[in-house]
């Protein structure tokens, strides 16, 4: 159970870094350099910036200066990676308390619940950078083998295969959290039998000898004459 749990908090913590990673990059969209030959000149795109380097080593950066004129699907892309990186984040946190080897979280029922809890945040943490990832690699192999479209064409950049992998690192944490689930359940409860009350007549003080001793009315041994 602990093994488990911690291994599913690694999953978690790591895709949730490579959700940040993927999100902050500026590799979304690349443009070919096998085209670009001549010029030794290319161009990448990510959610934030326009860059462009060239085979000198230089780089420039532009940023988005207004969201008005940014394309809608760059737009949904930014709103679902923003929830994959806050649900991951939260999803991190509340693991913390739901983990059995901590100290915090209450009862061993109230962990359970909290780390199915964060089992599903997870999973929705890495749905969401599923979406956007795919709605964005989507737009690019759309327009690449398009043969009426005539502007710069892209090609996959490092950063959607980052934002895949750690949607499956967090899909694959929060699962293993959900489950954590039906182990706990399976642990056996102690029970303790009920025998009933003892009587005192039939109460025998018993020696590994076999005979039973009977219990003597102390009354009866200070009579009358026992005074005589």
């Amino acid at each position: 159970m602990y093994r488990a749990q911690i291994s599913a908090l690694v999953f978690g913590v790591g895709g949730f870094g490579a959700l940040v990673a993927a999100t902050a990059s500026n590799e979304w969209k690349v443009t070919t350099r096998a085209s670009s030959v001549i010029t030794a000149t290319w161009v990448y795109q990510g959610l934030w910036m326009n860059c462009a380097g060239n085979a000198l080593g230089s780089f420039h950066c532009r940023p988005h200066f207004t969201i008005f004129r940014v394309e809608g699907y760059i737009q949904a892309c930014r709103g679902l990676m923003i929830a994959a990186v806050s649900l991951g984040f939260f999803g991190s946190i509340i693991a913390l308390f739901g983990m059995k080897c901590t100290k915090v979280g209450g009862s061993e029922q109230a962990k359970a619940k909290i780390a199915c809890l964060a089992g599903v945040v997870f999973i929705l943490s890495g749905l969401c950078s599923m979406t956007g990832c795919s709605l964005y690699a989507n737009k690019i192999t759309t327009e690449f083998f398009d043969p009426l479209f005539v502007d710069q064409k892209y090609e996959l950049g490092a950063a959607l295969f980052i934002g895949w992998s750690g949607a499956s690192l967090c899909i694959i944490g929060g699962v293993i959290f959900c489950f954590s689930i039906s182990d706990n359940n399976k642990t056996p409860r102690m029970g303790y039998a009920y025998n009933g009350p003892t009587s005192v007549m039939s109460s025998r003080t018993k020696y590994p000898g076999g005979g039973d001793i009977k219990t003597t009315n102390p009354s009866k041994q200070f009579d009358k004459n026992a005074y005589v």
